[in-house]
């Protein structure tokens, strides 16, 4: 190849990468008009797929985490999350969004679309559980094991495994993959778990602490009135 092709070559590649730059800056997802600490609807940004509100969606206190299902540290607070979710499920919503750090934890992406898949069922926290709760077993697998180790989550579920598998993959879910990422990087989130109490950001030293992290719902809920759940 002559020195003139090779310059014409590397011309015609320069403006293809800037223009695939360009294309990329311009198309990214714009979710100003969304509220952060609201429940989100189905809309055309995220896949037509709404938040997952568990407890009481109407509540005036939500609770909204932004979490990544390979994060050690999200592992860890799982526990507190679900044992909270339940017991406060008639006096606040509960909302779990993705942002898988995706640099640091290459099948986190995968989980999140998996417990999404899961959802287009009907069973999204069960999925979300069962990812959670088996996160050491697929933490380190390869792309083709670990597709195989979500689909049997979701089948042990009673799903319906090449359904699943296909949702996975789907345009929809990535869709709302990218939503909820853009929601938390409008909102300032840049590490996993991110938790927020009716707009404000928790503490680690609160949510690492259950009793902490139950006594600032305690007093989110007394603003609002909102009589505490009976204790066991």
């Amino acid at each position: 190849m002559s020195k003139k092709v090779w310059i014409i070559f590397i011309a015609a590649c320069v403006l293809v990468l800037g223009g695939l730059v360009y294309y990329s800056n311009s198309n990214k997802l714009d979710v100003s008009q969304y509220k952060n600490m609201s429940v989100i609807e189905a809309n055309d940004y995220n896949g037509k797929i709404a938040d997952h509100v568990y407890g009481n969606a109407d509540s005036p206190v939500l609770l909204v985490e932004y979490g990544d299902y390979q994060c050690p540290g999200c592992g860890q607070v799982y526990p507190t999350t679900k044992e909270i979710s339940e017991q406060y499920k008639d006096q606040i919503g509960f909302i779990f969004r993705n942002f898988p750090l995706s640099s640091m934890h290459p099948n986190a992406r995968a989980a999140a679309a998996a417990v999404e898949a899961g959802g287009i069922q009907g069973k999204y926290w069960e999925m979300h559980n069962s990812v959670y709760e088996n996160q050491q077993n697929w933490q380190g697998a390869s792309a083709e094991d670990r597709t195989g180790m979500f689909t049997g989550y979701g089948t042990e579920l009673g799903l319906d495994g090449d359904k699943l598998k296909s949702d996975m993959a789907s345009t929809a879910v990535a869709h709302k993959i990218d939503f909820d990422m853009a929601l938390g990087k409008q909102a300032g989130v840049h590490a996993t778990p991110t938790f927020y109490l009716n707009g404000q950001e928790i503490s680690g030293d609160v949510w690492n602490d259950a009793d902490a992290f139950k006594d600032a719902i305690n007093a989110e809920l007394k603003k609002h009135d909102i009589e505490l759940p009976k204790k066991d």
